[in-house]
């Protein structure tokens, strides 16, 4: 009898486990658009002094297929004070255990940094899909100014049965947090003793789905910060953003911007009798290019505090960090005020957000005032023309460190993104081309091309071949140019096609615009989910002259076409100047805007008319 019950036993465990961690559990609707599956996900963060907060993370995963093996998360960058996994099949049996000594931990640095911060990992090869792993872990630290946020759905195409953070802080140290974007989510939450916790369950996964925003424009997170935190040894407080500045200003760059005594007079001496404040600037701007070069530094506070101005001029290189407050230092010396500003720097937008005072940035720029606004200096660019922010920095909130305290100001936003094409080719009776284009690119649509200036031959014949869609393309001549003075990029390329035209017995089809077509549609989407946004506006200009060939006269053309919609503007005319000579203007405006899901077919279709007018056809007859 007892051998039964064990055996009972025993069979009742197999069974729990097996529904515990078996993939045929999972609802349906998470297995929707989704590599993995966050089976459970529990954060508990203890903050018990200014000095000391635990991190305990246990999450069961389950990977549906290869591409959700990065979605896995086994990673730590923080002390670890222990790890372990175990891996379970897809029937939810254990098939293996991993130890701390399983782990690898290599320094995170990529070579192109300098770094003393440490990455634990588990790298492993899976036999076969799909596979769950319980990951269990334990960090602590002593820098409190870094408290984990609650991210649920931080990742695509992942959906989420239960996720969970709980924390809990010492009561003097003034647990703050922000909760963002939690209609139409379910979140959870609740007050718990000197703390609190969040919980969500069954978050369907979202897809990477075209000009879809920031994640954090529109899932559900919360941020966490303190009022009195420490960074790398340094007692900090932080309520408002005012505070915090004042907080990295005393800190962090009070003091660094000592320069040796040979430096000040040379600085002195190359700006001369000049007393223009941003033409000085611009001299300074120009010494720091042509002397330094960026290097990715973090080394204890030195992942924070920039290196002295002086030791920057005796190495010829630092980080973004190093490198502005460089530049500060060397603007001061010729009495031409700038602040060091703090932002998120992402092609994507990322804004510091204004209500929740916290380390939020990844990079730092110069703001030097003018009037009522300011010149922004990218010091880590050899390359950037003076005052230009590309779409790494621009159009967004920066944190500006001034003695008074910080202060919250937008960079520079461009609207004039224009690009003007003036071109001419000639076609013969083959539908061989033979012509030139000139090409030029402001405002944003400059840091679009600006990276053709500093590529080989090779990939600038790449770049064209792919842009032009030619086929059978040949360039015979590129040359491009930034004026750095008008913020311009300039573009001139002479290129033949054989059979760029399509004879059909007596008849000859081409599409006239050669030089700048809109060669792909948006992605069409049955059920798109997401938001979608189209952070820059930009416009373009083309003006394109033809010649036909002798003996051939125009038989058909596309009419004139005007679009015109919420998205943008689109306007295409054809004017025969002669029987041989045609002249083609286009224009394209695209407008910014955030947007519903619901709209994005509308800005679809729209899209699909401009490709379509780009890739008409005239049709020429042989006389």
């Amino acid at each position: 009898m007892k051998m039964v019950f064990c055996l009972l036993l025993l069979s009742a465990a197999l069974q729990a486990q097996k529904l515990e961690y078996a993939v045929l559990a999972i609802p349906e609707n998470l297995k929707e658009n989704a590599n993995a599956v966050v089976r459970h996900k529990k954060v508990d963060v203890f903050v018990t002094s200014r000095k000391s907060i635990t991190v305990k993370t246990t999450s069961a995963i389950t990977v549906l297929n290869e591409s959700g093996l990065s979605r896995i998360g086994a990673i730590e960058t923080r002390d670890v004070k222990s790890i372990g996994a175990t891996l379970y099949d897809a029937l939810g049996f254990e098939i293996k255990k991993f130890k701390r000594k399983d782990f690898h931990e290599v320094a995170a640095d990529d070579g192109a940094m300098i770094s003393d911060n440490k990455r634990t990992f588990l790298d492993f090869t899976p036999v076969s899909y799909p596979f769950t792993i319980v990951y269990e872990s334990e960090i602590s630290d002593s820098n409190t100014a870094f408290i984990p946020l609650w991210f649920p759905l931080n990742r695509t195409n992942m959906g989420i049965e239960r996720s969970e953070l709980n924390i809990t802080c010492a009561p003097e140290l003034g647990l703050r947090y922000k909760e963002v974007n939690f209609e139409g989510y379910g979140i959870a939450k609740k007050d718990i003793p000197n703390g609190m916790s969040y919980s969500a369950t069954n978050l369907s996964a979202f897809r990477d789905e075209a000009y879809s925003p920031s994640a954090s424009r529109f899932l559900p997170h919360v941020l966490f910060g303190l009022d009195s935190f420490n960074l790398e040894g340094l007692d900090g407080s932080a309520t408002t953003w005012k505070d915090f500045g004042s907080w990295e200003y005393y800190n962090l760059i009070s003091g660094t911007d000592e320069l040796a005594d040979e430096t000040k007079a040379k600085i002195i001496a190359l700006v001369g009798q000049e007393t223009d404040p941003i033409k000085k600037a611009r001299i300074v701007y120009k010494y720091v290019q042509d002397k330094t070069r960026y290097v990715g530094i973090q080394l204890g506070i030195g992942g924070f505090r920039p290196m002295k101005a002086k030791d920057v001029e005796r190495l010829g290189y630092g980080d973004c960090k190093a490198l502005t407050n460089y530049t500060r230092s060397l603007l001061n010396v010729v009495g031409v005020p700038s602040y060091y500003a703090e932002l998120y720097g992402d092609r994507n937008k990322m804004d510091l957000n204004p209500d929740f005072a916290s380390v939020q940035g990844n990079h730092v720029i110069l703001a030097i005032p003018i009037a009522n606004d300011y010149v922004w200096l990218e010091c880590t660019s050899q390359k950037a023309p003076f005052g230009y922010l590309g779409n790494f920095t621009d159009d967004r909130m920066a944190l500006l460190l001034k003695p008074n305290g910080g202060e919250l100001v937008r960079t520079s936003v461009y609207k004039d993104n224009t690009q003007m094409s003036k071109g001419t080719y000639v076609l013969d009776e083959n539908g061989t081309i033979k012509g030139k284009v000139e090409i030029k690119s402001k405002g944003i649509q400059f840091d679009n091309r600006m990276h053709l200036s500093s590529e080989s031959a090779d990939e600038r014949k790449k770049f064209y071949k792919d842009y032009f869609g030619i086929n059978n393309l040949v360039l015979e001549k590129i040359d491009v140019s930034s004026n750095s003075e008008n913020v311009e990029f300039l573009e001139n390329i002479s290129l033949n096609a054989e059979r760029y035209g399509e004879l059909r017995g007596n008849r000859l089809f081409f599409p006239i615009n050669a030089f700048n077509k809109v060669l792909t549609v948006p992605q069409r989407y049955r059920a798109r989910k997401n938001p979608f946004e189209i952070q820059r506006p930009y416009t373009d200009f083309d003006e394109v002259t033809v010649a036909i060939p002798q003996g051939f006269s125009i038989e058909a053309k596309p009419e004139n076409i005007v679009i015109s919609d919420k998205f943008g503007d689109y306007k295409m005319e054809y004017l025969v100047v002669d029987a041989r000579q045609i002249v083609y203007k286009r224009s394209l405006t695209v407008k910014d805007g955030y947007y519903k899901s619901e709209e994005y077919e509308n800005f679809r279709k729209f899209m699909e008319q401009v490709a379509k007018a780009d890739n008409s056809k005239i049709v020429l007859v042989k006389n």
